[in-house]
């Protein structure tokens, strides 16, 4: 079945730089600005000054990122809806990665069009750069006269999507999807070892994370691929923390496990999970812990790390649901990284497990779900 549509509009190379002496910023200011979409969660990025505007100093990075499916996209391009960012001077605390919403003086606004030139086909394989470069923002006549250095790009990025259709604990059928059209091609068991193993609850902590250890077949056997741990946030109770690690081949030596997300999700709204090694750097979280339309994302490996050899940009997301409400998981797969089913299986076995944490990690005041537990509990 063919991949899905999806648009991605990718923003990066930020800096700031000052000109003049007057009231205000001065040339060694930080700064921040929220980078707006309409309908879509504000986003967050960390602006340094650039000394005498040297673009070389720019840091090269995505600071953020909007992942859209190609319909959405259309509704944004036909409605003239516009990229706003919103530079601030400062960096006073908040709720937000330390960054208040009425915090900061605002040095000025940035708005940039959207066109379909990118996801509609021709020449461009792909991906436009609608802005890149220097712009002048804020009061024109002020003494400080204040640039941003910005990189807007809008790319296709096709990806399978999944859908469990049931609850992971269920055991259900999980289905290729594409607009209307739903294929079978996996079935899930879920089963606990022996029935000790429906009795033993610990309590999870960061430093006593529970952890699903994900196989996929490799040369006649099952080989690890990834672990994901998670655990009851100590400082949010209402949240639970979560670390995904690639696991690197036994038979090399001199390789450690990459962490490839590393945040919280809500357990009583859910959210999404995802992992994106886009220009190996992490973007800001938004409200929600993620840079994406979900919560709970942040890439923390190594850039130009063994995993980096293997992954690049999007590679997956899938949704999360809260307690005591009924899930049935959507996975999106970047297709440059399914070459094969045991690639898609072992991304389809990462999100179950991701939502299984959610009902692992609960209080022990609480009973387990009814297929967790035996009638005994």
């Amino acid at each position: 079945m063919d991949p899905c549509p999806y648009v991605r509009i990718v923003v990066g190379s930020l800096g700031l730089k000052f000109d003049g002496t007057g009231d205000g910023a001065t040339p060694s200011s930080t700064g921040y600005c929220k980078i707006k979409l309409k309908n879509y969660p504000t986003q967050f990025a960390e602006i340094v000054s650039v000394a005498g505007g040297d673009v070389n100093q720019v840091n090269d990075q995505v600071q953020a990122c909007f992942n859209l499916k190609k319909s959405e996209y259309d509704r944004v391009v036909d409605k003239s809806n516009m990229l706003k960012i919103e530079v601030y001077s400062g960096r006073k605390g908040g709720p937000v990665c330390g960054f208040g919403s009425g915090s900061g003086k605002l040095l000025g606004v940035v708005t940039v069009g959207l066109d379909s030139a990118a996801v509609d086909g021709g020449s461009n394989r792909g991906c436009v750069v609608v802005r890149n470069g220097w712009v002048g923002i804020g009061d024109r006549c002020s003494k400080n006269l204040v640039h941003l250095h910005l990189s807007i790009r809008v790319e296709r990025d096709p990806r399978f999507v999944f859908e469990f259709d049931g609850e992971p604990e269920c055991s259900p059928q999980v289905f290729q999807v594409n607009g209307n059209v739903r294929q079978a091609v996996f079935t899930s068991k879920f089963s606990f070892r022996n029935n000790r193993d429906q009795n033993l609850r610990s309590d999870v902590s960061s430093s006593n994370p529970g952890a699903w250890l994900i196989l996929r077949p490799g040369h006649s056997t099952w080989k690890p691929w990834g672990r994901l741990e998670a655990w009851r946030d100590s400082k949010s109770k209402d949240h639970i923390g979560y670390r995904f690690e690639l696991l690197p081949d036994a038979t090399v030596t001199g390789l450690d496990p990459v962490t490839l997300s590393n945040s919280t999700i809500s357990s009583k709204t859910g959210g999404k999970f995802t992992i994106d090694m886009s220009n190996g750097s992490s973007p800001m979280s938004t409200p929600n812990g993620s840079f994406g339309s979900g919560s709970g994302s942040s890439s923390d490996f190594e850039f130009g790390s063994w995993a980096h050899l293997m992954y690049q940009g999007f590679v997956m997301s899938s949704s999360v649901g809260g307690e005591r409400r009924c899930s049935k998981p959507e996975v999106e797969v970047g297709i440059q990284h399914v070459t094969c089913t045991e690639d898609a299986a072992a991304f389809v076995a990462l999100a179950a497990a991701m939502d299984l944490c959610v009902d692992a990690c609960q209080p022990f005041s609480r009973k387990l779900r009814q297929e967790l537990r035996h009638d005994g509990q």
